[in-house]
């Protein structure tokens, strides 16, 4: 199987925390993290039809597809034996409380979590 793909905010202190943490949590087969601001993540975002100035959401793409908001948080979530049984379960959850609850931080992020001076992983 292929690697899933996570575009994310290189620039979002949070985003980079979540990285940081799946980096150590997660099998190096099952992730690949990509920040939107690289050349790589400008294109996936453009061939998916993202805007590619402003990121407001995590992007996973898998086996799937492409998912977004709360549903690819966790996707993402439930790819790591350990937190599935947590995303089952906020998976019960209304998508428009989930959503609207990610929305709210996504929003709020840099705000709150500050801006990172460096990404977690490489920005080629």
């Amino acid at each position: 199987m292929e690697k899933s793909v996570i575009v994310f905010d290189g620039e979002c202190n949070l985003c980079n925390g979540v990285v940081g943490w799946l980096l150590k949590n997660a099998d190096v087969d099952v992730f690949n993290f990509v920040p939107f601001q690289s050349n790589y993540g400008q294109e996936i975002l453009r061939n998916n039809g993202f805007e590619t100035d402003n990121l407001e959401t995590v992007v996973l793409l898998d086996e799937k597809g492409v998912h977004t908001l709360s549903d690819g948080f966790l996707r993402i979530l439930a790819k790591l034996p350990q937190w599935k049984s947590l995303a089952t379960i906020f998976g019960w959850v209304p998508r428009f409380i989930r959503d609207s609850v990610y929305r709210l931080a996504a929003k709020n992020r840099v705000r709150w979590f500050g801006k990172s001076q460096f990404c977690t992983v490489n920005l080629s």
